[in-house]
């Protein structure tokens, strides 16, 4: 076959399934009445084999990987690491640094060096290899006639060193050249921010960062070269946080390096504490340069998985449908406590939504329009039975308030804003950007895409919205200002005319970057200004939109926001 070339690629994300299909149709086995799928057993070479080295797995489907059994007291090299990966006769593991969760076993947990390895045959078509670091296991798993290593993940205790667990897959680029271009560094002039945000020649901007997804709209990501495709698929992702919405990133190219980054825990922008005590399972999947047909991982219960919670222990949730739905968005219907997290899509027709393999517990069930959670409510789930909901009717949608303006839409994103289709694919300083420093936005006039997706406190820290009232609109009003997330504790200010509402506190967001590398998801928060009407005059009025903070910063480091929408109402 024909390989892709970079055009074609870009990583083909594919959305979830909806509804009742969760998984049934997806790139993972469906977690409830899965029909398990017969196993070839007409290749002759799948095997195990031990040296004083490695434990070598041969697939039995042109994949053959190794695993390194003992430390080698080498940076980026570690027991338990993928030393070799040759897929029909071609190398594409870096001989120099392994694959391998964060920057090897041997360096998960502060103080822990002891790293065990140990493999088995369990039956003529699996192998299993086990590793141990500390309070971390991890699995590679093969089954017979598959190019494939299936991988789990099992922590009580999240890694201390680096406070997050991702699987690098690190591959010499120029077996693999083919990546997303957003996340390509090669040809770039220099870091601009951090050590992980480059500029280019054209005055574009890159970064590892910016091949992030929400995770709900991707099954797959990964690159290709001659003849090949590399592939991370994931699992239920269960045992991650953040949500549905959830951005991180997945893929960086270097000059030397594809890497393939499976985010099991990711530190950056998280808006929920990190769960542990949860098996998390991705595959790593080898083609001729296709996308990657569908996984089954029904077998996965044979494997003694510390962890595995198979399909007769796990519940489901049905609902006969969400009433007060804005039909112009779509809708998602998540469920988290602290052990997990899942999620489905409510049908565009009617918001009937049914989901399958959660694990039994106490649930908040959220329901989202399109990004904002407009209601909320409890939910037990029970192992073998299904948990049915009548209608819902929603109760916390902020656009069923009458305004006299509303500049934007109540949907939990800044995506129809200035800028807000760039925002996460590259730096807000890229020459691709407009200026962030806009004219006065006029009511009636001005549409959306005039108003900025993000306001820092060091480069457009002065918003003006202007309007008028007739003598029958003079009123006590509020001014309610959404914004999707925070940096640097921004929260934005108002003055209307000559008067300045009080400064709120701010909100609970992320504690780390999430405006200036492809994130603009945190806590979604309303801010209600009181406006009194001895502020106002008949006429043209003046709002000015700032920011506050108790901290600083330059430029786009600055405290600042990214808006979801702002409306001026009358106070109840």
């Amino acid at each position: 076959m024909k390989p892709h070339t970079a055009p074609q690629l870009l990583i083909k994300f594919q959305r979830i399934v909806r509804a009742a299909l969760l998984v049934g149709a997806g790139l993972v086995a469906p977690m409830l009445a899965c029909a398990v799928t017969s196993v070839s057993r007409t290749e002759s070479s799948f095997s195990l084999k031990a040296d004083t080295t490695f434990y070598t797995v041969d697939t039995g489907a042109g994949l053959v990987f190794k695993v390194r059994r003992f430390d080698t007291g080498l940076s980026r090299q570690s027991a338990g690491d993928i030393a070799s990966l040759v897929f029909e006769g071609v190398q594409y593991q870096d001989a120099a640094q392994g694959s391998q969760v964060n920057s090897g076993f041997d360096y998960l947990y502060n103080g822990v060096k002891a790293v065990d390895v140990d493999a088995v045959q369990v039956d003529a078509d699996h192998i299993r290899v086990t590793v141990t670091a500390g309070q971390l296991i991890h699995y590679y798993l093969a089954e017979r006639g598959k190019p494939r290593i299936y991988m789990s993940t099992y922590f009580t205790r999240e890694p201390d060193t680096l406070n997050l667990a991702r699987y690098i897959v690190r591959v010499p680029i120029k077996v693999l050249p083919n990546g997303p271009k957003p996340s390509d560094l090669r040809g770039s002039t220099g870091a601009i921010e951090a050590h992980d945000v480059f500029g280019m020649p054209n005055g574009e901007t890159r970064s590892k960062h910016y091949s992030n997804s929400r995770l709900k709209d991707w099954q797959y990501f990964g690159a290709t070269g001659s003849h090949v495709g590399m592939w991370m698929v994931r699992g239920d992702n269960e045992g991650n946080s953040g949500g549905p919405f959830y951005r991180s990133l997945l893929n960086q190219g270097t000059d030397t390096h594809q890497e393939l980054t499976y985010i099991i825990n990711y530190g950056e922008g998280q808006t929920e504490p990190l769960r542990t005590g949860i098996l998390n399972s991705y595959t790593l999947v080898f083609t001729h340069g296709e996308t990657p047909t569908a996984i089954d991982t029904s077998w996965f219960a044979n494997m003694s998985l510390a962890g595995y919670v198979g399909p007769e222990g796990r519940g489901c949730v049905a609902g006969v449908g969400i009433a007060g739905r804005d039909r112009t968005h779509h809708y998602t219907v998540g469920f988290s406590n602290a052990k997990a997290q899942y999620w489905t899509d409510a049908a565009d027709s009617n918001g009937h939504f049914a989901i399958k393999g959660l694990l039994p517990g106490d649930y908040t069930m959220t329901i989202y329009k399109n990004e904002l959670a407009v209601d909320t409510l409890p939910v037990s789930v029970a192992a073998g039975r299904t948990t049915t909901l009548h209608t819902i009717e929603i109760a916390g949608d902020p656009s069923t308030a009458a305004a006299l303006w509303r500049i934007g839409d109540w949907d939990g994103t800044p995506a129809e804003f200035l800028n807000g289709d760039k925002v996460t694919r590259m730096h807000p300083s890229d020459v691709r950007m407009a200026p962030w420093s806009t004219p006065q936005f006029d009511i009636g006039v001005s549409k959306a895409t005039d108003f900025p997706a993000y306001q820092w406190k060091a480069v457009n820290g002065s918003i003006q919205i202007r309007f008028t009232l007739t003598q029958a609109q003079m009123a006590n009003y509020v001014l309610r200002a959404g914004i999707t997330t925070a940096f640097a504790n921004g929260r934005p200010t108002v003055m209307v005319n000559g008067h300045r509402a009080p400064i709120p506190a701010a909100s609970h967001q992320p504690s780390t970057r999430t405006l200036t590398v492809g994130s603009y998801r945190g806590n979604n928060t309303m801010f209600s200004f009181p406006i009194p009407a001895s502020a106002l005059v008949i006429g043209t009025n003046t709002v000015t939109l700032g920011i506050a903070s108790g901290t600083s910063g330059e430029k786009f480091l600055s405290p600042g926001v990214a808006y979801d929408a702002v409306d001026f109402i009358r106070a109840p």
